[in-house]
This record gives structure tokens, C-alpha cells and sequence, in this order.
């Protein structure tokens, strides 16, 4: 099959290694429906035009507010839509909490955060209490991962410390300075956490939470070479 790169809508602030493709996924909040559509778009991208290689990033916030919490964690941890894909799953503030709160011995005062921030609507995905495949999937999901010149996270950094000092209340939480801030940053943060109406495309930053579980569409930004470009499902 002949490879060749689909064209990119817009150029990119960053670069990535030629050959691969980056998949970018933002919030999903409990909507396995639109994360299954948004699956199969990413499926027949591939097709159309199949790069070198492909990577499929989920930047965490599986859980909580949306219908279906428990679908989209199975969904995550099976095959990735494009087969060989290297698929990443990064741990949102919302699976943070909600292993807090079902921790043994955990706190009221963790249980009452998690369910205050729509972890309620999670406990209804789990009558029998929740599997261990699903806890050990959050446990073991990652902070961040880097390409090229991007690196992927859910919330963001502080811009006023380096890489290798970012706290992980910061990645998993913080909004300001970060969204604010204009300098350069090590690398360009692609991000979910804060969401808009239309995806962030900034010097510095992408943001790609558009609010899925509040009406909005979810998000895909894809990356390849100098280039991006969206595929969202609503």
C-alpha cells in the first residue's frame, strides 16, 4: 500500500519525527457513544491514508458527569482502532479522584469530592462495585508522553518550572498561569481539562476539551509532520 500523509488543514506549532501520526483525544467524560464514533473516524482516516506509523493518545478524564463511565474504560483498554497503533491512556483529575474515593480506607472528604465533580453518575456504572480491571487500568495509566515537539497531558504544566520539576497536582489540575501564560514553553502542551467551544490552537498550547459531556463534540486533533488538523464526533 502506498503511504502517503493526509493533507494538514492548518500548519502546526510543532513538529513530529517523519512517518508518524499523532491522535490526539480530549475529554470523554462517560460518552462511550460519541468515543465509538469518534473511534471509527479515526479507523477510516487510517484507511484513506495510512501513514509509517500511528500513535492514539486518550489525554484522561475518562469518567464521571456522562452516562456511560464503565464503557469507556473497556473501550480504552481494548485494541486501538487502527490495528499496531501505539495507544497511550494519561490519567485525568477525574480518575485521580475517583481512585481516592474507592480507595480502601478511603476519606468522606474524598468520597464527597469525587461525587460532587460527577462521580455519582459513575457509581451508577458500577451496582456491584468496581471491577479490578478498571482500577488497575487507572493506576497504571501515565502522566505524560512526549513527541517530537509536543508533549501530551491532561490539565497542563507550570510554565514557571521546568520538565523534570512539574508536580503532579499540576499536570493533573492546574489551569493558571498555564492557560494564560504567552512565553515559550519546553515543549508544546497538548492538552483537555479546560474546555471551549472550539479547540486552542496557541503558540504554545493546544487545547482540545470542547465540553463532550456537556453538549459539545468530542475531539480528535490530529498531528503529522508540521501540520494538524480535527476530527470531532457529536
Amino acid at each position: 500500500m502506498r503511504m502517503q500523509a493526509a493533507p494538514p488543514s492548518q500548519p502546526a506549532p510543532g513538529r513530529l519525527p517523519s512517518g508518524l501520526r499523532v491522535y490526539a483525544i480530549g475529554d470523554v467524560h462517560g460518552r462511550d457513544d460519541l468515543l465509538a464514533r469518534l473511534h471509527a473516524q479515526i479507523a477510516a482516516d487510517w484507511r484513506a491514508a495510512p501513514a509509517t506509523q500511528a500513535a492514539i493518545i486518550h489525554l484522561g478524564d475518562f469518567v464521571d458527569r456522562g452516562p456511560d463511565s464503565a464503557g469507556v474504560l473497556d473501550r480504552v483498554a481494548g485494541p486501538p482502532p487502527i490495528p499496531g497503533a501505539t495507544a497511550i491512556t494519561l490519567r485525568g483529575n477525574h480518575e485521580a479522584m475517583m481512585l481516592d474515593a474507592v480507595a480502601p480506607g478511603a476519606s468522606r472528604q474524598a468520597l464527597a469530592l469525587w461525587l460532587m465533580n460527577g462521580g455519582l453518575a459513575t457509581q451508577r456504572c458500577y451496582p456491584q462495585g468496581v471491577p479490578e480491571r478498571h482500577l488497575a487500568l487507572m493506576r497504571g495509566m501515565k502522566l505524560t508522553w512526549e513527541a517530537g515537539d509536543y508533549l501530551f497531558v491532561h490539565a497542563g504544566i507550570d510554565p514557571r518550572q521546568p520538565l523534570e520539576a512539574q508536580q503532579e497536582s499540576s499536570l493533573l489540575w492546574i489551569r493558571e498561569p498555564f492557560l494564560s501564560w504567552t512565553g515559550p514553553l519546553p515543549r508544546v502542551v497538548v492538552h483537555g481539562h479546560t474546555p471551549a467551544q472550539l479547540p486552542q490552537v496557541r503558540a504554545n498550547r493546544i487545547g482540545i476539551d470542547t465540553g463532550a459531556v456537556a453538549g459539545g463534540p468530542l475531539t480528535c486533533l490530529v498531528l503529522q509532520d508540521a501540520g494538524l488538523r480535527f476530527l470531532s464526533a457529536s
